[in-house]
């Protein structure tokens, strides 16, 4: 055991916690304050500046405070004190980080996930969300199954789990657009310190922010439908669905949602169908949709 690890068993569990998210704030975000230490622990200053010095005798390299605004920033030698995996990262930042110490829970030997998605490098992630937060660009290196290693200038703004697989939602400088890149094919992540163009950021991306709304039914190739309604917690035998236009085809995918014109897919798994498919015309990667297209004038 390291000396850091027995200094770390040496604290107790409130203070191991606020070092933790010191830790995670700097590694996923970038940068810290002691009223966000405060805020989220409900301690004093006095007491939060006690963690930040207890931090900085810890991890030297990792933090530096900026006296204009009175944040830690993150420094570019960085190294974790603390494991932060990957899957509980996760899932944490899409609920709102909780505890500080990010640790995956024990798997249930009565309560199981039969789909276990495979997930990105610690690392990667942090590097992204860094620039998420900061609205930056970033130089990154990209294994494409089209085109296969490249390196490419994107503008990250969202890290979405797709059902399959997490997928950065980013603007790509090359082809002047709004794309997703899948998370595990990225090679390398480095900052390029500069804020992003107004075009390249979130609010214009016109299919993240446009809402569409599917309207589910049971396929009628079904005899018996009360199962899938109940499935669906469908209402008069409908389900109306709201998702952003950029996830509707990830969504119908995942679910099986027979998408031709006269729901023809037979055969195939698919329990539901979709009613309302031509309110989709102009929606992005409507060919990952099963049957999409299919029987449409």
């Amino acid at each position: 055991m390291t000396t850091e690890q027995i200094w770390l068993e040496e604290l107790n569990h409130g203070a191991k916690e606020r070092l933790a998210f010191i830790d995670f704030s700097l590694q996923y975000f970038g940068h810290i304050s002691r009223a966000e230490l405060t805020e989220r622990f409900k301690t004093g200053l006095a007491a939060s500046t006690r963690d930040f010095a207890a931090y900085k005798e810890l991890a030297p390299d990792n933090l530096a405070l900026n006296h204009k605004d009175k944040r830690y920033y993150r420094c570019d030698q960085f190294n974790a004190v603390f494991h932060h995996d990957p899957e509980a990262v996760l899932h944490q930042l899409c609920q709102g980080f909780g505890n500080g110490i990010s640790t995956l829970v024990e798997s249930s030997e009565v309560c199981l996930d039969a789909v276990r998605l495979i997930h990105p490098d610690a690392n990667i992630i942090a590097a992204l969300m860094r620039a998420i937060t900061n609205q930056q660009a970033i130089r990154c290196g990209y294994v494409s199954i089209t085109s296969g290693e490249t390196e490419r200038e994107l503008v990250p703004h969202a890290i979405v789990n797709n059902g399959h697989r997490w997928h950065v939602r980013a603007f790509d400088r090359t082809h002047q657009q709004f794309r997703d890149f899948v998370c595990t094919r990225f090679t390398f992540v480095s900052d390029l310190e500069e804020v992003s163009a107004p075009y390249e950021q979130k609010n214009e991306d016109k299919q993240w922010n446009q809402l569409v709304e599917l309207h589910l039914i049971p396929h009628p190739e079904m005899a018996q439908t009360r199962a899938v309604e109940m499935d669906y917690g469908m209402e008069n035998g409908a389900l109306m669905l709201t998702v952003r236009a950029a996830l509707a085809s990830y969504v119908l995918r995942q679910w099986q949602v027979d998408c031709s014109a006269d729901h023809r897919i037979k055969g195939q798994g698919c329990q539901l169908a979709l009613a309302n498919h031509t309110q989709l015309q102009g929606v992005e990667n409507m060919h990952l949709a099963p049957g999409f297209g299919i029987g449409a004038e």
